[in-house]
């Protein structure tokens, strides 16, 4: 699947499609800081804790340099030449986290869930400053997939930053077929148990369903009767990058939610 073919049977997509490109190509244009990788001997008492790499201080992961880059996407998107809402308040972002209370330390506070700070266009921030941070983490998330022993986390939550999870994607054949999750934040992948709810950890099979959507092949949407969460399900292999980018599927959200369903994730896309 491209892109483009997508765009073709979906075009109402093409506006947050454009605003995806643009981002990326800014993003691209920015260099990518150095991330030390932890010392997995000193994450592993954490690790089997259930405590997720970046809030983890045997890991002492140093996200400051993310959130220069973070500062950098700002500035270069906030100095283009594009206009209307969008760049309004990417302006708005820039000339705050220039005055002295805020800052790279700041933003890496902010994605991990300080509460105590109120940035203007707070979901933009969130979406463009992890745009820039799974750059500068994809190096880690590589080598902590590597380390990692799936067997023993089998949890709801990402084990490196520690969101719910904003997509799933099942693979293989049956009986075998596996679940990944997957962070819409980090984009780190992980396996999770395959009967079984996400978001309240229900194993009743008899409140588990999935919901198909005519014409859409590889994409499903899950739910549960006991929680009314959804999770978006990419039903695959081969295009991950595509299906997984949660934008490419935001009329399942429209669809979920229209059913009575709640999506217990956050969205990037929630602008």
């Amino acid at each position: 699947m491209t892109p483009d073919l997508w765009l073709d049977a979906h075009s109402y997509l093409r506006p947050v499609a454009d605003l995806s490109a643009q981002v990326d190509r800014a993003a691209a244009g920015i260099d990518i800081l150095d991330a030390r990788i932890p010392d997995w001997e000193a994450y592993r008492a954490d690790f089997l804790a259930g405590v997720p790499l970046l809030p983890s201080s045997g890991a002492a992961v140093d996200l400051e340099p993310g959130g220069r880059m973070a500062g950098a996407l700002l500035e270069r998107l906030s100095s283009g030449t594009s206009s209307g809402r969008f760049a309004a308040e990417t302006l708005a972002l820039d000339t705050e986290l220039r005055r002295e209370t805020w800052g790279s330390r700041r933003i890496v506070d902010f994605l991990l869930g300080d509460e105590t700070l109120r940035p203007p266009f707070p979901e933009l921030l969130r979406y463009l400053a992890w745009t820039a941070t799974a750059r500068f983490l994809r190096p880690v998330v590589n080598a902590f997939d590597g380390w990692r022993d799936e067997e023993r986390w089998l949890r709801n939550y990402c084990p490196t930053c520690g969101s719910l999870p904003a997509m799933a994607q099942l693979f293989g054949t049956d009986p075998g077929r596996l679940r990944l999750l997957f962070c819409g934040c980090c984009r780190t992948r992980w396996r999770y148990r395959r009967i079984g709810c996400p978001f309240c950890e229900s194993a009743n099979d008899h409140q588990l369903s999935a919901l198909t959507i005519e014409g859409e092949k590889y994409l499903r949407i899950d739910y549960c009767q006991s929680c009314r969460a959804y999770l978006k399900t990419y039903d695959g292999e081969g295009s991950e990058t595509f299906f997984l980018a949660d934008w490419t599927s935001l009329h399942l959200d429209v669809i979920a939610r229209d059913r009575g369903f709640k999506r217990s994730a956050n969205s990037l896309y929630e602008l």
